[in-house]
């Protein structure tokens, strides 16, 4: 049993920060509905699949208290702004109720940070405040400076998390760019994404400031098979 201040948690208390992930090329409709099942079977707060399985997993999770999540603009956040705002459009009319889109990272590292903002308004207008919105900041391609800067911009314009990875770029979720993170913007959600494999994993970034984490290891993190 481990604590973060007040909160006490076990393997399978961490059930409720996990969204169960399965964003390979090659998923299969089986293996989506088999992701579905673990979710209610665990109690993971929700799983994250590709825009295509949305409505499937809609469909699967209806009466049930997991969250379906999807991502825009994935994995590298190149697309336009108007391409990621129909993106997510159609995402929440097939049933999406957490929206993880990947910032312009090119933009990002060209300090075009009017662009950044752009983008990320683009998608939080579509989004509003019903649907909880999440920015991919790939920490692994950027530098100190920039996670902070792009995490502080973030919150300004009005999402929910700021997620870490996307886990195609190399690199994941780490306790420094967590902590880093939670230093700049203290009261919003992280989401750490990449890399999340096994129980200590999973403690050292929820006792590092992540409020949600993204795994494909989920069932291994909370059951120890």
């Amino acid at each position: 049993m481990e604590e973060r201040g007040a909160l006490t948690f076990t393997p399978s208390d961490i059930a409720r920060f996990i969204d169960h992930t399965l964003l390979k090329p090659d998923a299969t409709k089986s293996m989506i509905e088999k992701l579905c099942e673990e979710a209610i079977q665990y109690g993971f707060f929700a799983v994250c699949v590709n825009p295509y399985w949305v409505s499937f997993c809609a469909r699967k999770l209806a009466n049930t208290k997991v969250k379906v999540c999807t991502v825009v603009g994935f994995p590298l956040g190149a697309n336009e702004s108007r391409t990621k705002a129909f993106e997510t459009r159609c995402a929440i009319e097939n049933g999406a109720q957490e929206i993880d889109m990947v910032v312009n990272i090119g933009a990002l590292k060209s300090g075009d940070w009017e662009a950044v903002e752009e983008d990320l308004r683009a998608v939080k207008e579509v989004c509003g405040e019903e649907i909880v919105t999440k920015a991919i900041i790939e920490t692994f391609l950027l530098t100190d400076e920039e996670k902070v800067i792009v995490s502080r911009l973030i919150k300004k314009t009005g999402f929910d998390f700021v997620k870490t990875s996307t886990g195609f770029a190399g690199g994941g979720a780490t306790v420094h760019d967590v902590a880093l993170i939670r230093g700049a913007v203290p009261d919003i959600g992280i989401k750490a994404s990449g890399g999340i494999r096994t129980f200590e994993d999973a403690k050292n970034l929820i006792l590092a400031g992540a409020t949600r984490l993204g795994t494909s290891a989920s069932v291994r993190i909370v059951s120890g098979s």
